[in-house]
């Protein structure tokens, strides 16, 4: 990364008013943490409707957020909407973008931000997959560009991962990190920019067997989402593969646990499949999870969903020494 061409940026005790811009699922849940941590929020998108869907959503997020507890000054009074950009950015202390992931409209989105906001305000986007290096190119001020990808739902979800571009500032980087830390998110610096960044990569190396397992008739869907959510993805909720692993050396930890089982895993990588996603996989796919969505419904999951996250998450926050 490239020293700033900007200046210094706003540490965390000067962000007060953030601007959400894009009130999509991510954009709208980004919306209602920030409330709940007391800030001001200035949101903007240009869809028809959008105001209306996106209040909609704060209210469904807020129960959630108010057994986790809001901080003080907490208030679904506090968010105000403009569908047009240059307004919702006035007075913006930092901003949270959450556009279509299409990199012309990225670029585009961010030069329009960049020509009318001060150049201090660190310009974050929650993009899952486009390397900042091409979203800053066209802004007078490209070292205040940074990813900060949430992981969804991002008012439950604590994940932020953070990651500069080619010209983006350390101070803007840390700047985010900070922020994102002050609030009660569990901000990573991404040290190099790669494809999916860290946690997409992670699930995509998981996703890739599941879709080799059923591709080759070794399990249905709902057998590999068994065994996930109530084998590994139990452990995995607590502590990540790397202290999980080191606790399945024993007392010899994660040099026995290399030792001993290094082998095994090597013939296992040796062995994991590399399918494509043809018609057919996608038809074996869907079948097998409307077979297991029979009765079901997506809301009904997400808000059960939801109120198992808040009680780990409180459970988690009571932990003493796992981190």
């Amino acid at each position: 990364m490239q020293e700033s061409t900007s200046g210094a940026v706003r540490g965390k005790q000067g962000v007060r008013r953030v601007a959400v811009v894009g009130t999509g699922v991510i954009g709208a849940s980004w919306v209602a943490y920030f409330l709940a941590q007391g800030l001001d929020v200035s949101a903007t998108d240009p869809m028809p409707g959008a105001e209306e869907k996106l209040r909609q959503a704060v209210a469904r997020h807020w129960p959630s957020l108010e057994v986790l507890g809001l901080a003080p000054g907490a208030s679904l009074d506090r968010l105000r909407f403009s569908a047009q950009l240059e307004e919702a950015l006035a007075d913006a202390d930092f901003v949270q973008e959450n556009g279509p992931e299409r990199e012309d409209l990225k670029i585009d989105l961010f030069r329009r931000m960049d020509a009318v906001l001060p150049a201090d305000v660190v310009l974050a986007s929650s993009s899952s997959g486009l390397l900042m290096s091409k979203v800053q190119a066209a802004c007078r001020h490209p070292g205040r560009v940074v990813l900060g990808h949430p992981f969804n739902p991002p008012h439950l979800i604590p994940l932020v991962e953070v990651i500069g571009g080619e010209q983006s500032s350390p101070e803007a980087v840390q700047a985010a990190l900070d922020f994102y830390t002050a609030i009660g998110k569990k901000a990573i610096h991404v040290r190099k920019e790669v494809k999916g960044h860290i946690a997409n990569r992670l699930q995509a190396a998981l996703w890739r067997e599941a879709f080799h397992l059923v591709e080759q008739g070794v399990a249905s869907t709902e057998d590999i989402d068994t065994a996930i959510a109530y084998g590994p993805g139990l452990r995995w909720a607590l502590m990540g593969p790397y202290l999980n692993l080191h606790m399945s050396g024993g007392e010899g930890g994660i040099q026995h646990m290399l030792d001993h089982l290094g082998p095994p895993i090597e013939s296992w990588w040796a062995d994991l499949g590399t399918p494509a996603i043809t018609d057919a996989l996608k038809a074996r796919i869907r079948a097998g999870v409307e077979e297991q969505m029979a009765g079901k419904t997506s809301v009904a999951i997400a808000a059960e969903r939801d109120q198992l996250l808040v009680q780990l998450l409180a459970a988690k926050g009571r932990a003493k020494v796992i981190p």
